[in-house]
Parts: structure tokens; C-alpha cells; sequence
């Protein structure tokens, strides 16, 4: 159980068993990402685990318009508190209860207003997470699809990065293949990474082979296109792996948060060769 203690200087802090953090990362937009983050949530609680999500979209977070939620708090909030007290500010007194068939979970979601989106700090708002890690089974965390100080400080947390993007256009692609790169430059171990196609068998010239020897990267997991599924998800306000199991869509999120929480021993091999294709030839 955690406690709360104070140190020698008086400070309050927290100790107890950490959670797993994932947190969910694009290098572009309209990719499906915060609904992916969404329905993660919603598995892992539908799971039995204790679950926090948290909207670090600041400026245009989608994650209270895909659960119809309509906070009373919100983590400009708690960041308000933590300046005014910060050793007596809780985390989970800023948070946002949602439930939908018997499944329940709570949300950080991000500030109503621009000017406070603005202003927000990147120490309080880590400081806001890891309190949530120690206070929840899994805390997944949406983000913006840019490099930002504010991201590269929740990676450097996470216990998995799920890096997202779709095969549509040669700019999403390119977008796709600096941030691979940019990741390892950055020294995130292959192991933390986990690389996620969305939308796989929308209608496209490229081929997922050529992108994945572009990337030098097999995709981890693959969800297929699913247009209606997941319209009909962000209308009701209720996450598909909880009102349409059945779908295509839903089966193969439920098998990534499976695999997340039941991992099997056995590791994928990586696809590494060049096709030589003229997708290949346009990144060599």
C-alpha cells in the first residue's frame, strides 16, 4: 500500500510499489493514437487492473470528446495546487471517474482553456505522474506527436513507448522514419519500443514490407482499418473494446494489451533487408 511520508526537511513524499507507465507517441497527426491510448485504458481496467489515463495533448486533447467527459478538475488544476502547496497536493484529487459497463477508470484529462495549456509546467506535471505510478496499476499517457521536452520527459519514464503511425503518404512515412531514428539516437533500447501500424489494410499503393525495410523495424502489432468501429466508438463516448468485442478492430487491441500484460517468451524477428522496391530507393 503506498504511504505518505515527510523527510527530514519536512517534505511529503510517497513510497510504495511503482506501476507501469506506457505511454502512446506518433510523429504524425490523425493516426488514431489517442483512441488507441483510449481503449488500452479501457482493456487493462476491464482487465481487473487499476488505471489512469492521462491527456498530455495540452493545447487539443481529444480524450475527454472520445468519453463524453466533462471534468470539474483538470491538471492545470492540480498544477494550480501544487504552487500553491505543493507538499500537500494529491494527484488523484484532480481526477476524472469514468465508467461504462461495469469497467471503470480515471483520467488526468488536459486544461479547458488555451491560456492555461500554455502554462503549464513540465516539472509539476511529472511530478503529477509519478505520483499517479504509485498509485495505479498502469498509467497510460496520450501525448502530442512532436518531440517536445515535455514527451521526451514521459518517455524517459515509461515502461513501453508505443510508437504509432499508419501507411498512407510518403510525408507520413518520412515523418515515421526520423522518428524511428530519433528515438534510437536518443537511447531508447529496442525493448521499450513497441511499434504499432494502424489502419493496416486501408486502401494504399505502399506495402507495410516496404515501410518496414524502410524503418529497419517489424511492427509489433497491427490493427486493421476500421473506419465505422471506431466512429461508432467516438459517437457513443464508449471505448470499442468494451461495446463491440467482436470486431476485427477490438480483437487485435485486446491481443497488444495481452501482450503487454501476459507477454509471450518468444520474440518477433525483426525485418531488416532492403526489397529494393521504389519506396526503398526514395528513403535510400
Amino acid at each position: 500500500m503506498t504511504q505518505i511520508y515527510k523527510d527530514a526537511n519536512g517534505r511529503h513524499h510517497m513510497e510504495g510499489r511503482k506501476g507501469t507507465i506506457f505511454t502512446v507517441f506518433s510523429t504524425a497527426y490523425a493516426v488514431g493514437k489517442s483512441l488507441i491510448a483510449v481503449n488500452i485504458a479501457a482493456e487493462l481496467a476491464k482487465q481487473g487492473m487499476k488505471v489512469c489515463l492521462v491527456d498530455l495533448d495540452l493545447q487539443f486533447g481529444d480524450i475527454c470528446y472520445y468519453l463524453k467527459l466533462n471534468p470539474k478538475k483538470t491538471i492545470a488544476d492540480a498544477q494550480r495546487a501544487m504552487k500553491a502547496n505543493p507538499q500537500d497536493t494529491v494527484a488523484v484529487e484532480f481526477l476524472t471517474k469514468y465508467a461504462a459497463g461495469g469497467v471503470s477508470f480515471d483520467v488526468l484529462t488536459n486544461p479547458k482553456l488555451m491560456e492555461e495549456a500554455y502554462n503549464m509546467d513540465n516539472g509539476i506535471i511529472r511530478s503529477l505522474v509519478q505520483q499517479l505510478q504509485l498509485e495505479y496499476d498502469y498509467v497510460i499517457i496520450d501525448t502530442t506527436s512532436t518531440f517536445s521536452a515535455l514527451n521526451l520527459s514521459m518517455m524517459d519514464l515509461s515502461t513501453l513507448i508505443n510508437f504509432v503511425g499508419i501507411v498512407d503518404f510518403i510525408p507520413t512515412i518520412k515523418n515515421m522514419k526520423r522518428g524511428s531514428d530519433t528515438l534510437k539516437e536518443l537511447g531508447y533500447d529496442d525493448s521499450k519500443i513497441r511499434y504499432v501500424l494502424n489502419r493496416s489494410n486501408a486502401k494504399t499503393r505502399i506495402d507495410v514490407e516496404d515501410v518496414e525495410a524502410i524503418l529497419g523495424k517489424h511492427f509489433d502489432y497491427v490493427l486493421p482499418n476500421d473506419f465505422q468501429t471506431a466512429q461508432n466508438s467516438v459517437r457513443s463516448g464508449v471505448p470499442f473494446v468494451l461495446e463491440a468485442r467482436h470486431t476485427p478492430l477490438a480483437k487485435e487491441l485486446i491481443s497488444i494489451v495481452d501482450g503487454y500484460v501476459r507477454p509471450d517468451t518468444e520474440q518477433k524477428e525483426e525485418k531488416t533487408e532492403n526489397h529494393g522496391s521504389w519506396l526503398s530507393r526514395l528513403f535510400s
